[in-house]
């Protein structure tokens, strides 16, 4: 043990995944269920961004963010979801070992680069209800990338800073994953040494990410408020139409982060339920929630529709 613990080797090849229950007629049925919503979350997320980018009614700092935030989800959905459907559907359900630290380090970097891209969409809203007439100087072209870039980067940084240390575990006994996917919290459980301070470390750096982004959050959307209090009637309700869509996301996007990784329960039920809503479910809900509660994201599709149609038309004319 001492030898291999020193020469950070790693006796486990692969991982075998338990999955999200033993029923095969269940199993079948999650993986139609898991299938047909991923198929509905790949081009949800693409037409918002295909929107964004060619719409120049929404070439603003909110819809640049927003597209940002939409191919970040396309990519929280992919690093599961598609494993997910197809073991499912298989007996032995295995993962290898550099894939399995794939999983984690994906996971870990999206789930921080989504919490600082929240932050910085309430920092945008923030400064458009609040400072209104300082907001095309305060939140320019260049600032919007920087603060983009800075999202990235703190993920990258913080996905490393778990990954290293996950890498070096010695693994060489159990290798039975009670997940869908290698998740960090249940990978260290595997280790064959204790790892029980490195776990405190790790759930210490989760907590100062997920807390330092929360109170951000608050502090954002608390001037917002109370600024929205002080509004006129119909500015008021503009603004709270967008800052809803923003705080729901953040809840469902929080919610399940904070008990999988900050605060994890000790039931794998839960566990397991929260994981498939984070990995399924949060990216399926935020297209759905922004182009159902912006008008300007409706009204874009409408004239998109209309451009379509127009065009399929014409072109039917044509050839008649």
């Amino acid at each position: 043990m001492n030898k291999m613990v020193g020469g950070n080797q790693s006796m486990v090849t692969e991982f075998v995944l338990l999955g999200l229950c033993h029923s095969w007629k269940i199993q079948v049925l999650l993986s139609v269920i898991f299938l047909m919503l991923y198929l509905f979350i790949i081009p949800g997320n693409i037409v918002i961004v295909t929107l964004i980018i060619t719409d120049t009614h929404l070439h603003s700092p909110m819809y640049f963010l927003l597209a940002n935030l939409s191919f970040v989800d396309m990519w929280l959905s992919s690093i599961t979801t598609p494993k997910m459907i197809t073991d499912l559907l298989r007996v032995n359900k295995t993962i290898s070992f550099g894939g399995c630290m794939s999983q984690v380090f994906f996971s870990q970097f999206i789930a921080a680069l989504e919490m600082v891209l929240l932050v910085v969409m309430a920092y945008d809203r923030y400064v458009a209800i609040c400072k209104p007439l300082h907001y095309s100087t305060i939140m320019s072209l260049q600032r919007c990338i920087g603060l983009v870039v800075t999202a990235w980067t703190a993920g990258l940084v913080h996905a490393m800073s778990q990954v290293v240390f996950i890498v070096k575990l010695p693994f060489c006994g159990p290798r039975e994953i009670d997940s869908f996917f290698c998740d960090r919290p249940l990978i260290m459980k595997l280790a064959c040494i204790n790892s029980y301070n490195l776990e405190i470390f790790m759930n210490v750096n989760c907590g100062f990410v997920a807390l330092t982004s929360f109170v951000l959050l608050l502090i954002s959307y608390t001037h917002i408020l109370i600024t929205v209090c002080k509004s006129p009637k119909t500015g008021a309700n503009k603004a709270l139409s967008t800052c809803t869509a923003h705080i729901t996301v953040v809840v469902l996007f929080f919610g399940p982060c904070i008990f999988l990784y900050v605060w994890p329960l000790s039931l794998t039920w839960i566990d397991k339920f929260l994981a498939v809503f984070y990995s399924v479910f949060t990216p399926l809900l935020n297209p759905v929630i922004y182009t159902l509660r912006n008008n300007e994201m409706k009204s874009s599709m409408q004239r998109y529709r209309k451009y379509y149609v127009d065009s399929i038309r014409s072109v039917l004319c044509l050839e008649t």
